[in-house]
């Protein structure tokens, strides 16, 4: 898309309204002599006779500054000048207005449309490259979502199918206790399985919106209190934890920080072996590294592990299940947070994930 420069345009415009203001006095004094030769004569006064009662008062104060006629015909003549601007201001700026119409056709259907301006260094080429760059942004986003939209529909409608199944099969026999206990124990675990989704979905949601409020928060105890609650399961998995809480000051919402570590450790914990660890360090940079043992992950997987709905298909020693949105959830938390999250392979086995965080004051 090929435009004029606004800017050249006003260069212009500038310097023919330099050149014309120059003739603005000559053109008051061609309209005073003009008004003086073909307009009546309707304040008159006898020569040299200063005004008396009978004089109007125009008339008097035309007689004591005879300088009016000339002021006023240079302002006369210089808002003609201004009414002739504003047609060539539009001019001037038409290239920016013609981009409206251009801007208000892009939606949903066609993200992809972008303005090309080129690589020139003029103000509308500026403009139209950072529109680009906003097309890009806004369809990565949008196709996000859509995709985002389609794996939740599709994790829901998969335990929703099972209801539906473990129902129909009720109805159509006649089932025995033993049956029906099997039957209400497999309903209770699928929907244990929608609760969890829903409420990762939800989670998501609220971290994705922003911080409604900050306060300066300790991560090392928050650190500390949720690995005691998991001490329990940890041993029951033959897990051992290691941790090193140095204080460390965080700006953000308690519920979400106890969210992410949450899900951090219960990721260790399910991605683990049998008699494994699980290394916690919290400190200045990074605020928080959570390491473990367990299958190794292939680097060209790391990144995908934190898109919603993402599962690896490796050992685990914990098999309830889960929505696939645990990484993904700690990664909306730490943006909202103003901080970053990476995940490396530490090239043996287990995964080492770090999550920095702004120092808190700055």
């Amino acid at each position: 898309m090929r435009l004029g420069s606004p800017a050249r345009r006003i260069l212009l415009f500038t310097a023919i309204l330099v050149v014309v203001a120059q003739f603005v006095p000559i053109a008051a004094d061609i309209m005073l002599a003009l008004w003086r030769s073909f307009a009546p004569d309707w304040c008159t006064l006898a020569a040299k006779r200063a005004p008396d009662e009978n004089t109007s008062f125009v008339c008097a104060q035309l007689f004591q500054r005879p300088s009016i006629p000339t002021t006023l015909s240079k302002l006369l003549a210089m808002a003609g000048l201004v009414a002739c601007c504003i047609p060539a201001i539009r001019w001037c700026l038409r290239p920016v207005r013609d981009l409206a119409p251009v801007i208000a056709d892009v939606g949903p259907q066609n993200l992809g449309y972008r303005l090309r301006p080129g690589e020139g260094r003029d103000e509308l080429s500026t403009v139209g490259r950072a529109i680009d760059e906003m097309m890009d942004r806004i369809a990565v986003g949008y196709e996000a979502q859509r995709r985002f939209a389609a794996d939740a529909s599709h994790e829901l409608r998969t335990p929703l199918a099972v209801q539906r199944t473990l129902i129909e099969v009720s109805m159509a026999h006649a089932l025995t206790a033993d049956q029906l206990t099997l039957l209400t124990a497999q309903l209770l675990r699928t929907n244990e399985r929608n609760e969890r989704l829903i409420e990762g979905l939800l989670v998501l949601s609220e971290s994705d919106r922003g911080l409604m409020s900050w306060s300066p928060l300790r991560l090392d105890l928050i650190t500390g209190a949720v690995l005691d609650a998991h001490r329990k399961r940890t041993a029951e998995a033959g897990l051992t934890i290691t941790a090193q809480l140095h204080p460390r000051v965080v700006l953000g919402e308690q519920v979400l920080l106890e969210r992410l570590i949450t899900n951090l450790v219960q990721n260790a914990i399910k991605y683990n072996r049998p008699e494994g660890t699980i290394d916690v360090r919290v400190g200045d940079s990074p605020a928080l590294v959570i390491a473990n043992t367990g299958d190794d992950v292939p680097p060209d997987e790391v990144s995908a592990l934190f898109e919603p709905f993402r599962r690896r298909s490796a050992t685990r020693i914990d098999h309830s299940g889960g929505a696939g949105l645990g990484l993904a959830i700690a990664r909306s938390i730490t943006r909202a947070h103003d901080g970053t999250i990476a995940a490396s392979s530490t090239g043996r086995d287990g995964l080492r994930v770090e999550v920095n965080f702004p120092t808190a004051g700055r």
